[in-house]
């Protein structure tokens, strides 16, 4: 649905490398490349967790995961920001034929993603600042974040270059729909997504 141009590098890979090596001595970690520079994020609390699933079920109910896209976690999304450069969003909407955007480390080509999501944890800024930069460079067409260290849902929409044209936050009371780009409507409770992820304790 995008259209962002990804370049399959060739050679050694020692940043890959290391992220790979920093997975298997950390189970659980997510372990990223953004603007050349190595990113481990520890694993979520339940809270996270919840919040997760319960933001897929609006897509689920507008019929979003079957043949002609698919509602995935933790995939790769292969970055054209740097020659190794990949992230992992919590949750992504992608075309049916996403097998087929294969780049390599089990990432794939942004061409293939509808809409990125995450949610906050303790490394919130990543999500707020480096990861709009990546995912409009990416051309990722809708970027939604769930805030909760300060209590908002946020979605960004029309990438141009390393930023995107429309942010807009939205408070708890608001019912947001999300773009029809994205193959069909999706309309998400503020409060109630925002509830579910509350954690036990502040960030």
């Amino acid at each position: 649905m995008s259209a962002a141009a990804v370049e399959r590098p060739y050679g050694r890979r020692p940043l890959i490398t290391e992220a790979n090596r920093l997975m298997e001595r950390n189970p659980g970690y997510r372990v990223e490349i953004i603007g050349g520079q190595i990113l481990a994020s520890p694993p979520p609390d339940g809270s996270h967790a919840v919040a997760l699933t319960d933001l897929m079920l609006p897509f689920m109910a507008a019929g979003l995961h079957g043949p002609d896209s698919k509602l995935v976690q933790g995939i790769g999304l292969w970055l054209p920001t740097g020659t190794e450069d990949y992230a992992i969003p919590d949750l992504s909407l992608v075309d049916g034929d996403i097998d087929d955007h294969l780049i390599e480390n089990n990432c794939y080509d942004p061409v293939c993603f509808r809409l990125v999501l995450e949610v906050t944890s303790s490394n919130y800024r990543t999500d707020l600042r480096t990861k709009v930069t990546a995912y409009a460079e990416a051309k990722v067409p809708v970027y939604v974040i769930v805030d909760r260290k300060h209590q908002r849902l946020h979605v960004l929409t029309a990438p141009a270059g390393d930023k995107y044209e429309n942010h807009r936050p939205h408070a708890p009371g608001e019912l947001v729909t999300l773009p029809d780009s994205i193959g069909a409507e999706v309309t998400l409770d503020v409060a109630a997504i925002l509830k579910a992820g509350q954690p036990a304790t502040s960030d």
